[in-house]
């Protein structure tokens, strides 16, 4: 017996079966087309955000750069860029000046030389303290948090001065330049409101962990510890220049990080551990 034949698709079959061959093709086309417009998309988007990071940097480089070379002093500001508390609700007023970034000298001090202004306090006058701090710096809002009350008992009782020199080391960490507008916002209030620059200091570091406060939130501190509104001393930078003009003379003067605290002419090793002891005995030599 002959095997039978295999049976040939029809002519209708052969046409569906093309039809069917066509179908998914053109799904496929379909499908390959909408993953392409995707991915067009989704690239455009990329470049539309990488646009707007290269603007937002271009523009935040324009405004650092437009903070000028010279400005306005704050009255409790000294000729070293410092601002000096001599009790927790006083800061000693200085003659309304201006200071100028060419001012300062052209090279660094000499190593083991010290910054000027600090120096030995004399006979019958109150220890000093020279405090370089930053906002923004951890082991700063460590010093101020763990010797915060002390100080305050030695401002009041007349057995200290306390300088702070605010500096904006760390506005490379910020995108807002939180160091510069924290040490302005002091300035703003030792200008406005000197009887409550310790507690808005004191506050400004308390808030470290909070992470950064803008522009309304320090003036809303400020005004949370009795000070004048800052607001407009903040937005129109007012002591942007005096923040630039402490910070620099602190490098020239080899200023190498934050805290560094001196007592009656002396750096504090290890300050956050031994500043109490070591002002204490300095305070206890006067007798």
């Amino acid at each position: 017996m002959t095997p039978s034949s295999s049976h040939k698709p029809t002519k209708s079959q052969r046409s569906s079966q093309a039809r069917e061959q066509a179908r998914l093709l053109r799904e496929a086309q379909e499908r390959q087309e909408k993953r392409r417009g995707l991915l067009i998309r989704w690239g455009v988007v990329a470049a539309v955000v990488a646009i707007l990071v290269v603007v937002a940097l271009i523009v935040t480089n324009t405004i650092r750069g437009q903070v000028p070379d010279a400005g306005p002093a704050p009255a409790g500001g000294n000729e070293y860029g410092g601002i000096v508390l001599t009790s927790s609700s006083e800061v000693e007023s200085f003659e309304a000046g201006t200071v100028d970034l060419a001012t300062l000298p052209s090279e660094p001090r000499p190593a083991g030389e010290l910054p000027p202004g600090v120096a030995e306090s004399t006979e019958g006058e109150p220890v000093q303290v020279v405090s370089y701090v930053d906002v923004n710096c951890v082991f700063c809002a460590e010093f101020e948090s763990t010797h915060a009350d002390q100080i305050k008992a030695w401002l009041d009782a007349g057995e200290i001065t306390m300088e702070h020199r605010n500096v904006a080391y760390l506005d490379r960490n910020s995108s807002t330049d939180y160091s510069s507008r924290g040490a302005s916002a002091l300035a703003c209030v030792a200008e406005e409101s000197p009887e409550a620059y310790f507690d808005f200091s004191a506050g400004v570091f308390a808030n470290y962990e909070n992470g950064e406060l803008d522009d309304d939130g320090l003036a809303g501190l400020a005004s949370s510890v009795g000070a004048a509104d800052i607001a407009t001393c903040l937005s129109e930078g007012t002591f942007r220049p005096w923040v630039n003009f402490t910070t620099e003379a602190a490098e020239l003067d080899g200023i190498s990080g934050t805290p560094t605290i001196y007592v009656d002419g002396e750096a504090v090793p290890e300050a956050i551990d031994n500043f109490a002891a070591f002002t204490q005995e300095k305070i206890d030599a006067k007798g």
